[in-house]
């Protein structure tokens, strides 16, 4: 970068942060295809995470479920599922891994922060700290069935149970000073006296009263990872979150506007600018040439919208059973019906269906579209698409504009969907200076460049 080019951007030496995204269930990666290898089987998780650990990531960012999607009444059968509790897999990593970081989905509303602090707590030791927690909550009772207490939290309650939860678990991890332990065996007892503090935090869905079994981590804290998107779920992170992992990563000025109001939080919160990393996720489809790439991500789009994906994807914007449909037909000439959001799959994935459906009518009709085809043209997708060069150029820009500070990557294939990444992207990005060449620090906090735990 030239020093015309440094002044015109705003963080010319920004360096982009990448994590990879095992998702828990789904159906976009894709299982379908002779390419596509074990979504369950431990030698897949593994393969992913050395990939990622070799392309120098910062993180690999486990999804889980509590329960099993369900559409209709019964199981999703699309979704990929079978997967052990995210921090056991994660476990196992650490011992297999080096330097990545190993980030946990796990749930606010239905675990007990003492319990889940400790499980947290062990795997960032057990892994060197390296772990990070992905701060999640649940409201509906369909969830909440698995459950004793079922699903008794509304959209406002469930954060503010998540930051009672949060408190008490930070305070769980402070509960050891450092050196807490002995030096001398001749000392009279294993512990220093008063080292380990009792931990009480009381509020209105969080009551703890215990003494901590664990020590700090070489981190101090497991980092931590927010996903929620709406005004509450950004406000939560802006007071709380090391990291805010969001869908708005594919249009440059969608993600500008986004990092700006994050940052409007932050301040609001009392907190840096740069105290909190923006992460979105996204897909990335690589080709030698533009042409190649965007015949790929046809091939890719294809085969992750299967004609029971479409149909799926239908149901829940028309509000309607659609299974029994023909996705190779024309879109359903009913108009698309009111429906209780219960939080299952089968709820639809837009407020207002009316205007997505008139121009998806509108599209299909101009080009002589099947349900299929509309839906693989115009359903939800978001990623990003070009040569390892133009992918290179691009993403520097949204790093140095401030627009994000990395990507959450999502493979469409398993195991070997990072590999484009790692070895043509990366260098080209290195190339530009606006990656790393390698790990200076040993834990996911020094990865991720931020400040140490107080």
């Amino acid at each position: 970068m030239t020093r015309a080019d440094r002044e015109d951007v705003p963080r010319p030496d920004a360096r982009l942060h990448f994590g990879v995204f095992f998702q828990g269930v789904n159906h976009w990666t894709i299982w379908s295809d002779p390419a596509s290898g074990s979504q369950i089987d431990p030698a897949s998780f593994l393969r992913v995470a050395r990939t990622a650990e070799r392309g120098l990531f910062d993180a690999f960012f486990l999804g889980d479920g509590l329960r099993l999607r369900e559409s209709g009444g019964g199981i999703h059968e699309l979704d990929v599922a079978g997967r052990p509790d995210s921090i056991t897999q994660l476990s196992a990593l650490a011992a297999a891994t080096g330097r990545i970081g190993l980030v946990s989905t796990s749930n606010t509303t239905f675990n007990e922060p003492g319990d889940l602090a400790r499980r947290l707590a062990g795997l960032d030791l057990l892994s060197g700290g390296r772990a990070g927690w992905n701060v999640v909550t649940t409201h509906n009772a369909w969830t909440g069935e698995n459950f004793r207490r079922g699903g008794y939290l509304d959209h406002a309650d469930r954060y503010r149970r998540a930051e009672e939860f949060l408190a008490a678990a930070r305070a769980v991890w402070d509960g050891w000073a450092d050196g807490a332990v002995a030096e001398s065996a001749a000392a009279r007892s294993w512990s220093v006296p008063g080292a380990v503090g009792r931990v009480r935090s009381r509020g209105a869905h969080v009551d703890v009263d215990l003494a901590p079994t664990l020590p700090r981590s070489a981190q101090g804290h497991p980092v931590i990872f927010q996903a929620g998107d709406s005004g509450e779920g950004r406000d939560f992170a802006a007071r709380h979150a090391d990291v805010i992992f969001s869908a708005h990563g594919t249009d440059f000025d969608d993600a500008l506007a986004f990092a700006e109001d994050v940052r409007r939080r932050l301040r609001a919160a009392g907190r840096a600018e740069d105290a909190l990393r923006i992460l979105p996720g996204t897909e990335i489809v690589i080709g030698a040439t533009e042409k190649e790439a965007e015949e790929k991500a046809r091939w890719v789009r294809h085969e992750q919208v299967t004609p029971a994906v479409a149909l799926g994807i239908a149901s829940r914007l028309w509000g309607i059973d659609l299974s029994d449909r023909d996705a190779d037909g024309p879109l359903p000439a009913e108009d698309p019906v009111a429906v209780r959001d219960t939080g299952t799959f089968g709820t639809r994935w837009v407020e207002d269906p009316w205007p997505v459906v008139a121009a998806w009518r509108a599209r299909a009709g101009a080009n002589g579209w099947s349900l299929r085809e509309t839906v693989i043209e115009l359903g939800p997708q978001h990623g990003h698409v070009g040569t390892p060069a133009g992918l290179a150029e691009k993403f520097a820009r949204f790093a140095r504009h401030g627009a994000v500070d990395g990507f959450n990557i999502t493979p469409y294939l398993i195991p070997d969907g990072l590999d484009d990444i790692v070895d043509l992207l990366v260098p080209e990005l290195q190339e530009r200076g606006v990656y790393r060449t390698g790990y200076t620090g040993t834990t996911l906090r020094e990865h991720l460049e931020l400040p140490p735990v107080a």
